[in-house]
């Protein structure tokens, strides 16, 4: 570490941990008159399962707090009678008259009325947040939710319910991941039990690698991003995975037209181990065993998570968490492909007192894909991969229930393999090929502090300190040429074993602020700088599974983003619908792009073929949502612009990038006929994924050759997308006395059977060989109807 960068660091983190000593230690004034600790934990009651978010409230005092991610709670309160209520989304509160003469332990366990209650909850976090919280830019699903939001072919899927969200869109079916605020697929953050997963897609993009029945809750975050998280320019997906049953074996799963599910829960040790196990498989394969001619092709994935869960005693805690999932694609004997996740998380969780918690946290996570030719003359293996081992702790001190302090820091290893070919048996044309390989390793420190200043005005402030290296062994060398051409190697230079070739630091700000107007309504804004030092290779419109993860090196700069939102938020009726309008501006730096025609794929000499530049983003999201009531569900729509301008391309000008969308509109509806029947639907419009198309034509030998003008980008639209999805649920009857419960789930996807354009092409007409022809290319263009049944017992 340089001495100005640690400088930087060691007097970021003392600034920030000595403010909140100097800052009051609660807005109320009650509390000098003498005060005590209430603490506890939050649990479910029939699983045990800790409740993160869960909020202990005292209403006459107008304090409270909120659960961490072990369900525990720590309020400071006046001596005496208290009347302390404990609410969680979908779950029936509690109302707890106490006499407090001392500290006191207290924990709740809440019931969960599930989806047969007139309240079902779309964020997973009490409904007051959206006017009281620091947070902007921030959605929250809860899995009630998810289940019941019409799905593809009847698998409930967390990507794709995030896809409803406002700013979050996708450049059509068939793609990986998704896009928040104009970025990239690359540039989310996207993790599983705090590991990274680099592809977040089964099936090329039709499902997501989280198995919903796995899944306790997760987060969106868009703006006003908190220090403890980095990596990624765009958003993080914080995705947890449940804790399994502490005092009954409970076994779930279900079965539908795709795949099919399972997942059991153990109490090893009632109340204090207990193993989550669930598995996921569609079934492709199988059908194709009945068709002669494609009994030899092969089209499957699946997924397998586990977490094991310890209470080691009353203070500490124990989780070790894993995932790994594959898809397989094989066409007989011509064309192998697999790819896949895997990823692993040991966490300890140790509560000092009511005040202090830390966390100490190990983990791996991995991506890799092969494709290949098993047999013939032109039989090859092509192999890539990307690895990180992590080791972080982070530590949170409560001052008080309105003053909260957070540190942390972090050490990731990385090991990138770009790409590697080999033949696959003597007779092959092919020769072997192997890019030169990357390692890196990234320093993180963290300090984030959230304090109410008065009951109008709270605000989050926090900095992240960063430093990558970029290690040997290695070759690197400079590239000259003109802008928008195949640049050259040249001086290239070779850099020993973990020999340092590199190294970027960077200072990271983050900032949100709340003023409350009224009870019912407040404004936020929110900033945040955020770097990331991993680049996603892919020069196509959709990212696919075969794109390529690299590091930073000395020519591919780690990339920047600044950005500003700001938002109007409002509660009406007690809290029964939430409004928000959001406006963000977005600048960022060393944005990267390709010179026309680049080959990416297996080439030593990438980043000649590599364009940099600048990017920007603006928009407007409204948000309106109903939380209470047989009817629930939201709108919203997103108005946005996304854009780039590389040097040696589109005549150096701006242009619009592949992930703009200026329109994107989402209405979901949810509705509770009764506690046996309810139905939904999601209808989603955008505007097409930006395009470039030939702008002119010739004749050769014959034929009409559309031609494209190399000095233009993205100049043309494919058509809008519009899709309209139906769900219909049906629950068992309950009986008390029945441990086995059955649900089935009845789907339309693509209603009215709309052909959306994933790409458009053009070609020879074959009626008329003068004459050229635009053709529409549909992944999904037909209705697909799906019945799932689920279990469990």
């Amino acid at each position: 570490m340089t001495p100005h960068y640690r400088a930087y660091a060691v007097c970021a983190l003392l600034t920030f941990a000595s403010a909140p000593l100097r800052a009051q230690t609660t807005t109320n004034p009650a509390a000098s008159q003498g005060t005590v600790v209430l603490s506890g934990y939050l649990k479910d009651a029939a699983t045990g399962e800790p409740l993160p978010g869960a909020t202990v409230f005292i209403k006459a005092l107008g304090i409270g707090t909120g659960a961490d991610a072990q369900g525990f709670y720590s309020l400071r309160v006046p001596r005496g009678p208290q009347v302390v209520t404990f609410t969680f989304v979908s779950y029936a509160p509690q109302e707890v008259p106490l006499t407090l003469t001392g500290n006191l332990t207290y924990s709740v366990k809440l019931a969960n009325q599930g989806v047969q209650t007139d309240e079902v909850v779309v964020t997973g976090s009490r409904a007051a947040n959206n006017v009281r919280s620091t947070e902007v830019g921030v959605n929250q699903l809860d899995m009630n939710t998810v289940k019941l939001a019409p799905a593809l072919l009847g698998e409930a899927d967390v990507v794709r319910a995030v896809l409803m969200l406002p700013g979050v869109t996708t450049v059509g079916e068939g793609s990986t991941g998704f896009n928040v605020r104009g970025g990239g697929v690359d540039q989310n953050l996207v993790t599983l039990d705090d590991a990274p997963l680099y592809n977040s897609a089964h099936l090329f993009g039709f499902f997501s690698v989280f198995n919903a029945d796995a899944v306790r809750d997760l987060k969106l975050l868009k703006g006003g991003v908190p220090a403890g998280y980095g990596g990624r320019l765009s958003s993080v997906l914080d995705v947890r995975m449940k804790a399994a049953n502490p005092e009954k074996l409970t076994v779930s799963g279900g079965l539908g037209v795709v795949s099919s599910r399972l997942a059991v829960e153990a109490p090893l040790i009632k109340d204090k181990l207990t193993l989550l196990v669930a598995g996921r498989r569609s079934y492709g394969d199988l059908f194709l065993k009945l068709i002669p001619e494609q009994k030899d092709n092969q089209a499957y994935f699946y997924d397998l998570n586990a977490k094991l869960s310890y209470q080691l005693s009353a203070q500490d805690h124990l989780t070790l968490t894993g995932y790994y999932g594959r898809d397989v694609f094989n066409l007989g004997q011509e064309i192998n492909s697999n790819y896949g996740n895997g990823t692993g998380t040991a966490r300890w969780s140790y509560t000092f007192n009511s005040r202090l918690v830390l966390n100490l946290t190990a983990l791996t996570s991995q991506y890799d894909y092969a494709l290949g030719q098993p047999t013939g003359s032109e039989g090859f293996r092509w192999t890539s991969n990307v690895r990180n081992y992590g080791l972080k702790a982070d530590l949170t001190y409560s001052f008080s229930a309105e003053n909260n302090l957070a540190l942390g820091v972090s050490r990731t290893y990385y090991t990138f393999q770009p790409g590697q070919a080999t033949p696959t048996n003597p007779t092959s044309v092919f020769n072997e090929l192997v890019l030169n390989p990357q390692r890196g390793m990234e320093y993180a420190a963290y300090a984030d502090h959230e304090i109410s200043l008065s009951p109008q005005l709270s605000v989050r402030y926090g900095l992240r300190a960063t430093m990558y290296d970029y290690l040997g062994a290695g070759t690197t060398a400079e590239y000259v040429g003109v802008d928008g051409q195949q640049k050259t190697p040249v001086n290239p230079r070779t850099y020993g074993e973990d020999e340092l070739i590199k190294r970027y630091s960077n200072l990271e700000p983050r900032a949100s602020l709340r003023y409350a107007l009224n009870e019912t309504s407040s404004l936020k804004a929110g900033y945040h700088r955020m770097v990331q030092y991993l680049h996603f290779i892919s020069n196509s419109t959709a990212s696919s599974p075969l794109d390529v993860w690299s590091s930073s090196t000395p020519n591919l700069k780690p990339e920047h983003a600044d950005q500003v939102s700001v938002g109007y938020f409002r509660n009406f009726k007690d809290n029964a619908y939430e409004a928000s309008v959001e406006v963000y501006g977005k600048k960022m730096d060393n944005q990267i792009d390709y010179i026309n025609g680049a080959n990416v794929l297996l080439n030593q000499d990438l980043e000649g073929e590599l364009l940099y530049g600048r990017g920007r983003a603006y928009g407007a999201e409204f948000y309106l949502k109903k939380n209470n009531g047989p009817l629930t569900g939201w709108v919203s729509y997103t108005l946005s612009r996304s854009e780039r301008q590389i040097n040696g391309l589109n005549n150096n000008a701006w242009y619009v990038n592949k992930y703009d969308k200026t329109h994107y509109l989402t209405v979901v509806g949810i509705y509770e006929y009764n506690p046996r029947w309810s139905f939904s639907t999601n209808f989603s419009y955008s505007t097409g994924v930006a395009t470039t198309f030939p702008d002119s034509r010739y004749e050769h030998q014959g034929l009409v050759v559309p031609n494209v003008n190399g000095d233009v980008r993205n100049n043309f639209r494919v058509p809008a997308y519009h899709r309209l999805d139906l769900s219909a649920t049906l629950q068992q009857k309950r009986n008390e006395g029945r441990r086995w419960q059955v649900s089935w789930v009845f789907s339309l996807y693509n209603v009215y059977n709309r052909r959306n354009a994933y790409s458009i092409f053009f070609q020879q007409n074959p009626d008329n060989a003068t004459q050229t022809q635009a053709v529409r290319l549909s992944v999904l263009g037909s209705v697909l109807p799906a019945v799932t049944y689920n279990f469990t017992f």
